[in-house]
């Protein structure tokens, strides 16, 4: 699979077909993976993929240092290729300046970390333009994928709010899962606002509560449960739990999930006089 990959990405560069190719690198075997940029055919072999490529690439094609690059290919999970649909329905990206090369992916990490990977429905990233590798159809239902967020909301309202008083007393307030996420691409992010101050910047329990909340709202119908956010949180935050609920509801009350079909509008901003209301008080 791994010599297919390659000799794919060295075909595409050496026929002018993309100008770069956003990838995934490892410079020792036993060593991290992270992200690449290949422009030269050689180079093409400096390409990996393996059971650590945990990056959502399609982070880096909102990026005006990318774009200068030129005509972009881009390897892809199943799961990324889902934020791709996002990005394409929110005008960030234009798909036909994007060569995707799709990759079979039965779960990364060692273990496969079961709240992730272990109910993914794609492992056969759809809509790319060439797919690399094979992997068995998906057997997972819609109750596994909120298994723990059903567990989760098991407990008292109050238990809910001590257990994320306990994780956001934690947070440091550096900002990687914002980094790591393609679905945050705002020049300027909220937190950032100076005049007035929106959100209190310092790492204290109220401004970390502001922060993650807001942030979770903002990624409200638009998350794609790629889990990279909770993958590079230093402090060990279970972000992905906080997003999983709201994509649950999104899915409860408008039977949507973002990024499965980029002919559904996004649930956010569209409106449909079937919606449920009964949730709103």
């Amino acid at each position: 699979m791994i010599e297919e990959l390659r000799q794919s990405c060295r075909k595409l560069l050496e026929d002018g077909t993309v100008n770069v190719i956003i990838a995934y690198g490892q410079s020792d075997p036993d060593g991290p993976v992270y992200p690449i940029f290949v422009t030269k055919p050689d180079d093409a072999d400096k390409i990996v993929w393996n059971k650590q490529c945990f990056a959502n690439l399609t982070t880096y094609l909102t990026r005006k240092e990318v774009k200068a690059l030129g005509k972009s290919a881009i390897l892809v999970k199943g799961c990324d290729a889902r934020s791709l649909v996002v990005l394409e329905q929110e005008s960030q990206v234009d798909r036909s300046t994007v060569y995707v090369i799709g990759l079979a992916c039965t779960g990364v990490g060692e273990p496969i970390p079961a709240a992730k990977c272990g109910v993914c429905e794609v492992h056969m990233p759809r809509g790319a333009d060439l797919t690399i590798g094979s992997v068995p159809e998906d057997r997972h239902d819609s109750q596994e994928r909120y298994a723990v967020v059903e567990e989760f909301m098991q407990k008292s309202p109050e238990e809910r709010m001590d257990f994320w008083k306990q994780e956001f007393e934690r947070c440091v307030r550096c900002y990687a899962c914002r980094g790591v996420c393609p679905l945050c691409y705002c020049n300027q992010c909220i937190v950032d606002k100076n005049r007035p101050v929106v959100i209190d910047t310092s790492a204290s329990l109220k401004g970390n509560f502001a922060w993650n909340i807001t942030r979770a709202f903002h990624l409200a119908g638009r998350c794609v449960g790629c889990g990279e956010c909770t993958r590079v949180c230093p402090a060990g935050i279970d972000l992905r739990l906080l997003n999983e609920s709201l994509a649950r509801s999104a899915e409860k009350n408008f039977n949507y999930r973002a990024g499965m079909d980029p002919e559904t509008p996004p649930v956010v901003g569209t409106y449909n006089a079937e919606d449920k209301e009964n949730f709103i008080r």
